[in-house]
């Protein structure tokens, strides 16, 4: 049985997988999309603010100066595993630089809020788009998602949304399935990538 693909996508308070918060969780699989902004403990890195545009006040989370309705992260994590179970699985999540960014993050909140073993039921490994997009196109300047994007679909998006990253990411992903690629070296199971010292 064929493996589901889904999309996702993180924007968190900053970069440092151990300790960052996630602000922004999203995920897609063709028609079915999953987008939830969530009030962190922590205050949002000046870099961070200044690439993806979300600030934190006085309790409230804005993006671009806009409020944003936000909820827990234990409500997004709950909300986002029902939304992994709605899928004939398993299920291989797909994110640029999943290895270097979102699949560590991910697996820390995930072992905190005690949702791994239920996450290792549907979800066989990540997929990571940023090492599959080198290897398949070695002679491009750079394999940044906003290059590909503009390289390939000749477009430009709201970057630095998640749920608009993911969507160009799935986009980008199919038309590339048009050409020679496996997705075999770039993914990475769960087992490799999961932690054992806990870092919450």
């Amino acid at each position: 049985m064929p493996e589901i693909i889904v999309f996702v996508d993180l924007k968190t308070t900053g970069l440092d997988t151990k300790y960052c918060h996630i602000i922004q969780l999203s995920a897609i699989c063709e028609e079915r999309e999953f987008d939830e902004f969530i009030l962190p403990d922590r205050n949002i890195r000046r870099g961070a603010s200044r690439v993806t545009g979300f600030t934190l006040s006085n309790g409230q989370l804005y993006r671009n100066g806009e409020p944003l309705d936000t909820i827990s992260l234990f409500k997004a994590l709950n909300s986002f595993m029902n939304f992994l179970y709605s899928f004939r699985y398993p299920v291989i999540l797909a994110a640029h630089n999943a290895r270097g960014f979102d699949a560590p993050v991910l697996i820390r909140v995930l072992k905190r809020f005690s949702f791994w073993h239920k996450f290792q039921k549907v979800v066989s490994g990540f997929l990571d788009t940023l090492d599959l997009s080198r290897d398949l196109f070695p002679e491009l300047d750079s394999h940044s998602l906003q290059n590909l994007v503009c390289h390939f679909l000749q477009k430009t998006y709201d970057a630095h949304n998640s749920l608009e990253d993911a969507r160009m990411l799935e986009e980008l992903f199919n038309k590339w399935k048009r050409d020679r690629w496996d997705i075999s070296n770039a993914t990475r199971s769960l087992s490799e990538l999961s932690f054992k010292k806990k870092t919450y």
